[in-house]
């Protein structure tokens, strides 16, 4: 008897502790990207299931995205959403509401073109890009899609755009600087440089 109630005593400890964990964890933000029927050819005919493409954030500069297939399409989904909380990347966002720099980047026949923008511009971008800039928790940036519509080429190269992006930390540590160093303002190499140039 007593032996029993140590093992629920356990087993309720046990479940406050993933509930807490769960807790801790920001709630994810996950966007249906888009799901299409494909088709298997087996030897009695064919065989259709569904494969989807989803987008998860957390809304403070981590996102990351994943491909499911199955016969059902919440399966499909549940497979995309796990793959895509695996693969998330950290973005360094400026004022936690844009990009740091302008960046261009492609993959296969997608390529596009991102932008930093003032505060209030908003998302400008659509379909795929817009679900992964809500999903990183980006409020303003200017996109563009210059090549190929289709959504995995479109979201592969904006994740090459994002993995590009650097913040001053990043740079100044690359360089051996200090962040003061290289901002546009200050009296570092660059403005001995220009002086030289325009004296």
């Amino acid at each position: 008897m007593a032996q029993t109630q140590r093992g629920d005593r356990r087993q309720r400890d046990d479940r406050r502790q993933r509930d807490d964990r769960r807790s801790d964890e920001p709630e994810l933000i996950e966007k249906l990207v888009g799901i299409n029927r494909v088709a298997k050819v087996v030897k009695g005919g064919r065989r259709f299931g569904f494969a989807a493409i989803v987008v998860a954030g957390d809304g403070r500069g981590r996102v990351g995205y994943g491909t499911g297939k199955a016969r059902e399409v919440p399966e499909a989904i549940r497979k995309a959403t796990e793959q895509a909380k695996r693969s998330m990347i950290r973005v360094p966002l400026r004022e936690g509401r844009t990009l740091h720099h302008d960046i261009q980047a492609s993959f296969g026949a997608g390529n596009v073109v991102l932008r930093a923008a003032p505060a209030g511009t908003g998302i400008i971008a659509g379909g795929p890009m817009r679900a992964i800039f809500e999903s990183l928790g980006v409020q303003d940036v200017v996109a563009k899609s210059l090549g190929t519509a289709n959504p995995h080429n479109m979201i592969k190269a904006t994740f090459e755009a994002l993995r590009a992006v650097e913040g001053p930390r990043s740079v100044a540590a690359r360089r051996g600087k200090k962040v003061s160093d290289l901002s546009r303002g200050g009296r570092g190499e660059g403005a001995e440089v220009q002086e030289t140039v325009n004296g």
